[in-house]
């Protein structure tokens, strides 16, 4: 980590999201989510979706004790989730803690949302320095190339989808500070989602083939 400080950290950051196969994560769940830069190939996700994908999820949300969202991010979620029945998912995710980073202050009308004005990598240090447990991000692409450069990401953890789309925001965009990964769990589904899971080691090791 870099001068932010891991030693004082208490909360681990963990990033959860769903990319193709050519490492896309832009608009997944359907067309319209995100179409900036001209993308139209909203919708990926669903025709992926079954009980693998199902059991995945659910631990995944259950571990978070807090969600960290970039702003487009948090606007596509708080359109949804606050409609959705404590018994279908929305218990958990209404009731978590939830955190919203953004330069322009706004009013988050999402129950138990703090707003985090500023610069994202400071607002999210201190964030992390000041909580407990496990802060997960989902999707927010923008938010993530940030906690990427100041080398806040601890964990990763992938759904992989088999579909490659050529173009579009992808994890790793150029320009992505170098890292080192520790692989810690893989599985796959029915449907042929693989499930990733990774730890940040710091920088990568570098050698030459005998």
């Amino acid at each position: 980590m870099t001068e932010t400080g891991s030693n004082e950290m208490a909360s681990k950051l963990v990033v959860g999201t769903f990319v193709s196969l050519d490492g896309v994560m832009q608009s997944p769940g359907g067309p319209g989510e995100d179409d900036s830069n001209g993308f139209r190939q909203g919708g990926w996700l669903p025709p992926h979706v079954d009980e693998g994908f199902n059991r995945i999820m659910g631990p995944l949300f259950d571990r978070a004790d807090g969600l960290l969202l970039g702003r487009r991010s948090y606007d596509i979620l708080a359109s949804h989730w606050p409609d959705v029945p404590d018994e279908e998912g929305g218990a958990k995710i209404n009731s978590m803690p939830k955190y919203v980073t953004t330069r322009t202050p706004m009013a988050a009308k999402w129950r138990n949302t703090q707003v985090l004005v500023g610069d994202a990598a400071q607002t999210v240090a201190d964030l992390k320095r000041s909580t407990d447990g496990v802060l997960l991000v989902q999707g927010s692409s923008d938010l993530i190339g940030t906690l990427q450069r100041a080398e806040l990401v601890d964990e990763y953890h992938l759904l992989v989808f088999p579909v490659v789309l050529g173009e579009g925001k992808r994890l790793f965009a150029e320009g992505t500070v170098p890292a080192g990964l520790k692989l810690t769990g893989s599985s796959a589904t029915d449907a042929g989602v693989a499930y990733l899971t990774y730890e940040w080691t710091g920088k990568p090791s570098y050698s030459t083939l005998a």
